[in-house]
């Protein structure tokens, strides 16, 4: 029997794996890939609901933790990991300590992917972009003979950022509004990526419903979901149907040729 596929998600808060990889946990699942994800916090501070009051951080990761276990059930995760670091503050964690917790895990699980948010966050969040540069370095240190910890070294074949495109803003902004994030008095808002930079892009068709059940699970980071249930099937079909990535790098293919397959180069 040929060794199953492994695909790992190291993402930053509750929420990350619907909102930006539903798609593919969804799908990669549903054709026999093992599915896995790291999470780094909990999401404590992410209260969006301004008509009730904030339960506190204790309370909201609580919940959150278990709106994302929900949500993992939906989309046939294998595993879910958390980091244990505090929400909004990622970018301040010891980075040899994150790093190393990532590594171990990328050399436990052996995943032949890993995804993770690009260099730019999406819109520009300090967590986003610190899971981003903490991934890489980790996929890195998991390879390296001199680190040393429980599993041997492991080097990963191929290495992807989520990235967003003017059609997927769009959609975004019709269900969501516009990302605004003030970091250090300045606004940061969606980095979009030009098509001709996309190197990947995976159709997730069959699996929209699944994903619009997976986000679902997040009631407490979607204060305007009454009105998203509304919406016709066809915006949820266009919005969850297709995800697109930077290919960092691969040990296995590469050229201009957009992928259509997180996995393309490893398929017997």
């Amino acid at each position: 029997m040929a060794e199953p596929l492994r695909l790992l998600c190291v993402l930053a808060h509750p929420d990350d794996e619907s909102m930006g990889t539903g798609g593919i946990l969804a799908r990669y699942q549903a054709e026999g890939v093992e599915t896995y994800l790291v999470t780094a916090t909990r999401g404590e501070y992410g209260w969006q609901n301004a008509s009730e009051p904030n339960p506190g951080p204790e309370a909201l990761g609580a919940l959150r933790e278990k709106e994302l276990l929900a949500a993992a059930q939906v989309l046939g995760l294998r595993e879910v990991n958390f980091l244990d670091y505090i929400d909004g503050f990622l970018d301040q964690a010891n980075p040899v300590e994150v790093i190393a917790k990532i590594a171990a895990h990328i050399r436990r699980i052996q995943p032949h992917v890993v995804v993770t948010f690009g260099s730019d966050g999406a819109y520009g969040h300090p967590d986003h972009i610190a899971i981003s540069q903490f991934t890489a370095a980790a996929v890195v240190r998991a390879a390296d003979p001199a680190f040393v910890d429980s599993y041997p070294p492991y080097s990963v074949c191929k290495l992807y950022y989520m990235v967003v495109t003017q059609h997927l803003a769009e959609l975004y902004r019709q269900g969501f509004g516009d990302i605004v994030m003030p970091v250090d008095d300045v606004p940061r808002t969606v980095v979009i990526w030009p098509d001709w930079a996309v190197t990947t892009c995976v159709d997730n068709s069959a699996y929209s419903a699944r994903v619009w059940q997976a986000i679902a699970c997040h009631r407490s980071q979607l204060p305007n979901y009454d009105r998203l249930k509304e919406f016709p099937a066809s915006y949820h079909q266009e919005i969850w149907r297709r995800e697109s990535f930077y290919r960092v790098f691969s040990l296995v293919n590469g050229g201009r040729t957009v992928e259509r397959d997180l996995f393309e180069g490893l398929r017997s």
